[in-house]
């Protein structure tokens, strides 16, 4: 493509430098592009989502490891934790990350790119105003515009919220101390893996729901066994109505909330709201380029085009899941689909499915998931088979002393395709992959029970024994 002559006019705009910051390569390098990020490099899962929080996850681990040691013979002493020594081997090396992100995108490394940094919105088709950090202002106009803006932690209208400090995940792991107690708002994967890491560091953490169960996207019977085995990190109070948030003279904060028409009050040095990301759609102005949209979020097609002609969007902005790895796969779409739309690729475009994206929640106990529950199946009337193996049943959950952990296969009981994989416990992320792998490739229970090799003792057999029981 030939570049725009006008300085203000680009082949590309790209709104945001998480995924999307992947799109410019060797194809492009003779596109003019304008590169807009309204904070640090990285986007959310570098800088405030999945690697500081597992990075703090695994500092919690190692400390709930050793507050565990006794069950194994080994005597050992939790004698507290270094909140700045580990905040800071976190940001120490994902802040000079972001910065050399940034860095590399301005300098002349890449001649062909433009980097705004600022609050981008639509004033008309495929237009859009930049407002700068540094206090002006910049309008571009794009042939073709990427909207990888992201979402934003969700605040609900709580009475009083909104003249009490607050933290959200985006702030509350740079916090300068390890406060005494939080209180923690929600039951979702957010507040499972933040509450649990201060938990696990000394905190006393009070976590709030207004559901009886946590995780309860999950499957039935993993967000109740998550439930039963939050309670030894959580002071959980579930089933909540929050009445009142208040800010405490003393500097800390008060909830006021009813269960069960009891009066409850709980009070903490830091509140954590962890009630879910709303997409960050209501800040681009999106009906000035005539984008469908529902609130927040683009609406997009298989091939991630906006209603707009030649505007395109991926990722939290425009899909309800919400997971980097599908973020990822759907950059790599996107980046192919503007190459054949101006024909310098083959086509035809790609698509993303969403139907075996897998997540996982890295709390304690681990949980991880793919493909449909044992409730959405029923009310889908397939005709299912369910195994549920504990992970004691095991030589290694028996060497680890489990009691709790399980994994659960749902399968078509007539086609023996495995249509679901549920599995809490440790290493869950990890032991789940062969079973995405199975699903994806179309093996049937069968052949993933008796076509390859487990190694004895490991892990891995509980996923044999799953299958076999299937």
């Amino acid at each position: 493509m030939p570049a725009a002559s006008d300085p203000n006019s680009f082949d590309l705009i790209i709104v945001g430098s998480g995924s999307a910051n992947s799109i410019p390569g060797p194809e492009f390098d003779d596109w003019s592009i304008a590169l807009v990020e309204r904070s640090r490099f990285g986007g959310t899962c570098l800088n405030v989502g999945c690697i500081p929080s597992k990075m703090f996850v695994y500092a919690a681990d190692v400390a709930d490891t050793i507050h565990t040691a006794a069950a194994y013979g080994i005597s050992a002493t939790f004698e507290g934790a270094d909140w700045p020594a580990i905040r800071n081997r976190v940001f120490g090396r994902i802040d000079p990350i972001a910065e050399g992100g940034k860095v590399f995108r301005c300098g002349t490394a890449c001649p062909n790119i433009d980097v705004f940094l600022g609050q981008a919105h639509f004033v008309g088709e495929r237009e859009l105003e930049v407002r700068l950090n540094d206090g002006g202002t910049e309008r571009i106009r794009g042939r073709h515009v990427v909207l990888g803006a992201g979402a934003r932690p969700f605040i609900p209208p709580f009475p009083g919220l909104e003249r009490t400090p607050y933290h959200t995940s985006d702030t509350v792991m740079r916090l300068n101390e390890l406060p005494q107690r939080m209180i923690v708002l929600g039951g979702g994967y957010i507040a499972a893996e933040l509450g649990y890491v201060f938990s696990a560091l000394g905190t006393e953490v009070t976590m709030i729901n207004r559901s009886e169960q946590l995780l309860r996207a999950e499957d039935d019977d993993v967000s109740e066994a998550y439930t039963r085995a939050a309670q030894r990190h959580f002071d959980l109070r579930l089933g909540a109505t929050i009445t009142q948030v208040s800010p405490e003279p003393s500097g800390g904060v008060s909830v006021e909330l009813s269960i069960g028409g009891e009066h409850q009050q709980v009070n903490a040095d830091v509140l954590l709201v962890a009630t879910g990301r709303v997409p960050n759609g209501d800040l681009l102005n999106l009906d000035a380029a005539g984008v469908a949209h529902d609130g927040g979020r683009v609406l997009v097609d298989e091939h991630f085009r906006a209603s707009a002609p030649w505007v395109w969007s991926f990722g939290d902005l425009a899909s309800e899941i919400q997971l980097k790895h599908l973020a990822n796969a759907q950059v790599r779409a996107i980046r192919h689909n503007l190459l054949v739309a101006e024909g310098a690729a083959d086509g035809p475009m790609h698509t993303v499915s969403e139907r075996l994206v897998p997540h996982a929640v890295f709390s304690h106990p681990q949980v991880a998931s793919v493909g449909l529950t044992e409730r959405d199946a029923r009310a889908a009337g397939l005709p299912i088979s369910v195994a549920n193996k504990p992970f004691g049943h095991t030589a290694y959950g028996w060497a680890m002393e489990d009691r709790t952990s399980f994994a659960k296969l749902i399968a078509h009981a007539e086609t023996r395709e495995l249509l679901g994989a549920h599995i809490i416990g440790p290493q869950a992320s990890t032991l789940i992959q062969q079973l995405i792998s199975g699903m994806t490739f179309g093996l049937t229970v069968d052949q993933m029970a008796h076509d390859q090799f487990y190694i004895h003792p490991a892990l891995t057999e509980v996923i044999e024994n799953a299958l076999l029981d299937l």
